[in-house]
């Protein structure tokens, strides 16, 4: 049966009455909840997925999610789902679901009980502070949480611990995202939104395996070009992936060039004086930052800051003079030609362009770079904060925007764009929090790649793990995996769904519960704010993430911080505090009850679709036209970046001739901790293999399904190759997805990051590839 969407917004409104007034499962019969003709009763949720935000249905029967299905409602997907989200009424019935707390006894794990798991917990946390001061510990979390429980770690770590020892695993994926961002515009995330898929007729890929890793957006890429002959879609990349079948043009470059292409498009504009005269007189300056500046492989290594310096156009001008298309040609190995032909098509007065990008630019020793140059092209043609052509980064995780970003789980990051190392931002946090201004750091502590050097080190002494799985996804994966075993004072909790290659090295593994076991928010890539309410109740003891943030605060002699009667929206209402009349506005709490999301700034109600653009942006005044308003310093301008080309960390040589890449698939969703439980799944793709190019495998002799040996000089490993498979590595490259916990491509890879961002590159490093 399909509801209209007035018996759809009448259930939830039900749903919104029933939690408010203490409840937290909506079941047939109770606060008037509507119920199908099958019994089935149904509710709203985000996808638990990755960033794009599809919003579905959940039905529920006898307790158990029984059914889930695209939302027709729903403006992102609009009733589709990907394969994953056909099956997310699997993800959390696995045979193997962690129901109790456990402790480490030896070289085991005995079950406990919650009181003697958190007393455990609080006690090494006392021990450590006492001993080794409030830096010795830390949380590691992931734009997997939810708003609520980002905001109660930050603010119990950073408020009432007193230290900035609060990362995100969207440090491994956005991070660069958000410093390219806020180099250039003074604000972090788009200025554009997913209307630009169905509005724009000009796509450049950028290293972006849409298909695969946003395939729901794909298919409004597709769909557009259904409806419009005139809609290009642009490949740039370096493998050839489902999404080159579909694209109009396969532009095959080098690793790491990128951002030399990047420069030579924007030469060819210069020089061809293609770019829009009148809107960089009254919309950017032009600057040039610290060059040379390593790429994070020394212990110890501090996010950095740039030091920027004005330009003239005449100056930039100059800087672009050695990337003519000629000589890029020879760097990245595309012609020309090819160059001149990208360049005019971005700059072509008649054509809506966008940028859209993903793990290519920010996984990447450059990524802050890279991210600068992908806008200065836009800003250079006038292509922005326009419907149908503005740049995207496009996120891997559901609330990596809505958590990390927004909420400020970083290290050096507070809510709304603020810093730790602005003392007004910090006494703006303080007041708030209802903390002493001084309890806030003044500086960054550890990024993600430097705590777990810190762990292994022996500097940091207690790590809390929530919703993600490190010790399967960090870079230099073999050292990270040894420190965490090493003993002394090191104490590792876990709080997971399932067991995990991360589990297995805790001290104490805490049972979470997940997804519509609780009531959540989300925040998607293109600003939109999602919420939920909980529609089950979580296996055995099994409890959500937030609830054990609280629990240690009250144990640590913090649960002050943390006054709330009806956590969710008293917490919410205190979060949104950050951000109104800052360009970050969000709604009350109830408005999201009923509603698909409302992208923010939310400013009298309404929703804003285009960002910094006059009739779309309540920020900008009549007159003003386009306003980059969060940029103050710059008199409301944004920025063009004189970037460099610079080559990789660690390239191919002669005993390590190959570049390995890592990535996703379409199947599986990070570490396939819940996707390997669901069967279907598992069989469409069981194994990460590695992806040759049919040359490369003639050269070694090995055929499609033969084993063969990856070696780097920090590991190896031994799976099956995939010659003309759904992807094809480019002539001298291999790749291999990092979701097969029995096959840990990471133990590979290079810990090398970009030294603004912090986050490393998982795209470039030297491997040798032998017969198994």
């Amino acid at each position: 049966m399909e509801w209209t969407r007035r018996e759809f917004l009448k259930a939830t409104a039900a749903a919104a009455a029933f939690a408010a007034a203490g409840g937290g499962v909506t079941r047939p019969g109770e606060a008037g909840a509507t119920v199908d003709r099958e019994g089935i009763t149904w509710g709203k949720a985000p996808c638990r997925f990755c960033g794009t935000g599809c919003g579905v249905l959940v039905g529920v029967k006898d307790g158990r999610i029984v059914a889930t299905k695209g939302d027709p409602a729903a403006p992102v997907n609009k009733g589709l789902n990907c394969v994953k989200g056909y099956f997310l009424s699997r993800i959390l019935y696995g045979k193997d679901r962690l129901t109790t707390p456990l402790i480490r006894k030896g070289d085991k794990f005995e079950e406990a009980s919650w009181d003697e798991a958190m007393e455990l917990i609080a006690r090494k946390f006392k021990e450590s502070i006492a001993k080794y001061g409030p830096d010795s510990v830390a949380i590691y979390g992931s734009g997997q949480w939810t708003v609520f429980e980002g905001y109660a770690a930050s603010k119990l770590f950073k408020g009432g611990i007193g230290t900035n020892n609060v990362e995100p695993n969207a440090r491994l994926c956005m991070a660069s995202a958000v410093t390219g961002f806020m180099s250039t515009f003074a604000s972090d995330e788009p200025m554009g939104c997913y209307d630009d898929l169905d509005l724009g007729d000009t796509y450049f890929l950028w290293g972006a395996n849409m298909a695969e890793c946003h395939p729901v957006l794909f298919s409004r890429l597709i769909d557009n070009r259904l409806r419009n002959p005139n809609v290009r879609i642009i490949d740039i990349a370096t493998r050839w992936t489902r999404t080159s079948q579909m694209a109009d043009q396969y532009v095959p470059f080098r690793p790491q060039t990128d951002l030399a292409l990047l420069n030579a498009i924007a030469h060819v504009i210069v020089k061809e004086k293609l770019y829009d005269e009148e809107f960089i007189k009254k919309h950017v300056v032009f600057k040039r930052g610290k060059e040379k500046i390593g790429y994070g492989l020394e212990e110890h290594s501090r996010l950095f800051v740039d030091d920027p310096k004005p330009m003239t156009f005449d100056e930039y001008r100059k800087f672009l003079e050695p990337y003519t298309p000629e000589h890029v040609a020879k760097l990245s190995g595309v012609p020309a030609a090819t160059i001149v032909e990208l360049a005019r098509l971005y700059a072509d007065r008649g054509r809506k362009v966008c940028s859209l990008w993903t793990m290519g630019f920010n996984q990447h020793t450059r990524g802050t770079w890279v991210n600068n140059l992908a806008y200065n092209v836009h800003l250079l043609t006038g292509k922005i904060c326009r419907p149908g052509e503005n740049p995207m980064s496009l996120t891997g995780q559901p609330s990596a925007c809505g958590t990390a970003r927004e909420v400020g789980t970083f290290t050096h990051r507070l809510p709304a764009d603020m810093l730790v190392t602005n003392e007004e931002h910090r006494k703006k946090t303080a007041e708030i929090w209802g903390v002493p201004a001084d309890r806030i750091p003044a500086k960054p502590s550890l990024h993600t790649t430097e705590m777990f050097r810190a762990l292994d080190r022996g500097d940091l002494k207690v790590l809390w793990v929530q919703v993600t799985n490190p010790f399967q996804s960090a870079p230099n994966l073999n050292r990270f995996r040894k420190g965490a075993r090493k003993g002394g004072d090191r104490f590792i909790i876990v709080s997971d769904i399932y067991p995990t290659r991360s589990t297995e090295l805790a001290d104490v593994i805490l049972p979470s519960a997940s997804w519509v076991e609780k009531t959540g928010m989300f925040g998607n890539a293109e600003r939109r704010t999602q919420h939920w309410f909980q529609l089950v109740n979580p296996p055995g003891e099994a409890r959500n993430d937030l609830w054990q943030t609280l629990e240690l605060a009250r144990r640590l002699g913090h649960g002050n911080l943390f006054p709330y009667k009806d956590v969710e929206k008293e917490m919410w209402e205190e979060y949104r505090r950050f951000g109104l009349g800052q360009g970050k506005d969000l709604a009350p709490y109830e408005a999201y009850h009923a509603a698909r999301g409302l992208r923010w700034p939310v400013v009298d109600g309404k929703e804003t679709r285009w960002r910094y653009a006059e009739g779309f942006d309540p920020y900008v005044k009549a007159g003003e036209q386009i306003k980059f308003y969060k940029n103050k310093k710059d008199e409301g301008r944004a920025v063009i970046w004189a970037r460099p080309y610079e080559p990789a960390a660690e390239a191919p040589d002669p005993s390590y001739p190959f570049w390995l890449c890592t990535g996703r698939v379409l199947e599986h969703w990070h570490t396939g901790t819940m996707t390997g439980r669901v069967p279907e799944l598992k069989r469409a793709a069981g194994d990460a293999v590695a992806e040759l190019h049919p040359d490369d495998a003639r050269r070694i002799g090995v055929r499609n399904g033969d084993r063969v040996k990856l070696t780097s000089r920090r590991g190896s490993l031994t799976l099956p190759c995939s010659i003309g498979g759904r992807g094809k590595s480019e002539r001298g490259s291999v790749f291999v997805a990092f979701f097969d916990e029995a096959k840990l491509v990471n133990d590979l890879c290079l810990d090398a990051f970009c030294p603004i961002s912090g986050e490393p590159d998982y795209k470039k490093c030297a491997v040798k590839v032998e017969k198994g």
